[in-house]
C-alpha cells in the first residue's frame, strides 16, 4: 500500500449513470450542488414554496455543462426542510431534468423520510440519493426498514462519536451503522466524514484514509460547511480571497482521498469544478507513481485536459504490468545466477556444508565464529 493506493479491495457504487469510488485517481470525485438552501436569493417564499423557476434552470444547466466539459459527475442537491417544499421542488426538477442524480438535503429524519416516500411514489429510485442515514438518527434499523420498502438504493451514511471527535471516533462510529443498516440491501452506500469546521477538516481527511483502507467505500464529505462558516475570510480580504480559499479547501479535499465532495452553493461551480480537474489530475499521477494504471476513461479530466502530458508521462517509463514482468524476471535470473554461483562454490571446495543453504548475510555471521 502506498500513500494513494490501497491493497484492500476499493469498491465502486453506481447512482443512475454516475460511478463514485475506486482507488485514487481512477476516477474523479462526484461533485454535488446545492440548491433552495438558507439565503438563496431565487427562493421568494417556503411558506409557500415559490422561487425563481428560470434562474433555478440556469444554475442547474450550469452545472451540468461543467460536468461535461471537465469531466467530473456531478449530483444536485435540492435543500428541503418541510415535507411540501420536497414536493414542490423535486416535481419541478424532474419536469426540467431527466437525467441528473439528485438527493433532497434536509435535516430532521422526518422530512428525510418524506423524501424517499416521495422518490418512491415518483418512481424515481434509479437515480436519487438518499441523504443520509446519521449518527444522531434516534431509530436507524427502522429508518433502513421504511427505505428498504420505498426502494431506495442508494444512500449516504454519516458517522460521529460525540465522545471521540476525532478520525478514530469516526470510525468506531461507522462501524456501529453499518451493522445496522445490513437489512436495507441497498446497492450503493456511501460514507460522509461528517465536515464539523474548517481546521478540522484535518480529521476528516485521515478519517477517508482510514474508512477506504478498511471498508474500501466510497467516502467524502462538505468542505463548503468549512469555507463558508469562516465569513471573517470574506469580511476581512474581500470577496477573491473568500473564492479563492474556497476552491483551495475543495481542491485540497480531492486530493485527501475523497470520492465525492458536496460544494454548497451553484455560485461557487467554476471555481470548484476547476479545482478539483486540477487536484484529480494530480492524484492521478501519484497514484501511477505509486503503481497504479492510468485511466483510458478519454472522459477521466486527465485526459480530457492534459493530453500532451499524459503522452509525455506514459513515455517515462513502462506499465505496470510491464514493470512486474521485468521484476520477476530480474529476481529469477538473480536466483538462477546464486545457484549457480553456489554449485561452482560446492564443485571446487567439495563442501556442502550447511553454509550453501543459508542466505549469504547469515554464512557471513556463520563464519564470524
Amino acid at each position: 500500500m502506498g500513500l494513494f493506493r490501497f491493497d484492500s479491495p476499493q469498491k465502486v457504487m453506481k447512482i443512475g449513470h454516475i460511478e463514485v469510488g475506486g482507488q485514487p485517481g481512477e476516477r474523479p470525485p462526484v461533485l454535488v450542488a446545492n440548491m433552495f438552501q438558507t439565503k438563496h436569493k431565487i427562493v421568494q417564499s417556503r411558506k409557500p414554496p415559490r422561487w425563481d423557476k428560470i434562474k433555478a434552470l440556469d444554475e442547474i444547466k450550469l452545472v451540468e455543462e461543467m460536468s461535461q466539459e471537465t469531466g467530473i459527475p456531478a449530483v444536485i442537491g435540492l435543500v428541503a426542510p418541510s415535507e411540501d417544499e420536497i414536493k414542490a421542488y423535486c416535481e419541478w426538477f424532474l419536469t426540467v431534468n431527466d437525467s441528473m442524480v439528485f438527493q433532497i438535503d434536509t435535516w430532521t429524519e422526518e422530512a428525510r423520510r418524506a423524501g424517499a416516500r416521495f422518490v418512491k411514489e415518483a418512481g424515481v429510485q434509479d437515480r436519487f440519493n438518499y441523504n443520509s442515514i446519521s449518527a444522531w438518527d434516534p431509530d436507524i434499523p427502522d429508518q433502513v426498514a421504511e427505505l428498504k420498502e420505498c426502494g431506495i438504493k442508494s444512500v449516504i451514511v454519516q458517522p460521529f462519536d460525540t465522545e471521540d471527535k476525532r478520525a478514530t471516533g469516526r470510525l468506531k462510529s461507522l462501524r456501529k451503522i453499518l451493522k445496522e443498516i445490513e437489512g436495507g440491501e441497498f446497492e450503493s452506500v456511501m460514507v460522509d466524514s461528517t465536515t464539523m469546521n474548517l481546521p478540522t477538516q484535518g480529521f476528516c481527511f485521515l478519517a477517508n484514509r482510514m474508512v477506504k483502507e478498511e471498508f474500501g467505500l466510497p467516502v467524502g464529505n462538505a468542505p463548503a460547511n468549512g469555507s463558508y462558516m469562516w465569513r471573517a475570510c470574506l469580511d476581512q480580504w474581500g470577496r477573491s480571497a473568500f473564492q479563492g480559499m474556497d476552491a483551495a479547501m475543495h481542491g485540497i479535499s480531492a486530493v485527501m482521498w475523497s470520492d465525492w465532495l458536496a460544494y454548497g452553493p451553484t455560485t461557487g461551480t467554476r471555481r470548484v469544478f476547476a479545482a478539483v480537474v486540477a487536484a484529480t489530475a494530480m492524484v492521478a499521477v501519484m497514484a501511477w507513481e505509486e503503481g497504479l494504471e492510468l485511466s483510458e476513461d478519454p472522459e477521466h479530466p486527465l485526459n480530457k485536459h492534459f493530453s500532451k502530458e499524459v503522452e509525455f508521462m506514459r513515455g517515462l517509463k513502462p506499465s505496470r504490468s510491464d514493470r512486474l514482468m521485468d521484476r520477476q524476471m530480474k529476481k529469477g535470473e538473480k536466483r538462477q545466477a546464486e545457484r549457480d554461483q553456489a554449485e561452482k562454490a560446492s564443485s571446487e571446495t567439495g563442501d556442502s556444508s550447511d553454509l550453501d543453504l543459508m542466505p549469504e548475510s547469515a554464512a557471513e555471521i556463520e563464519s564470524d565464529k
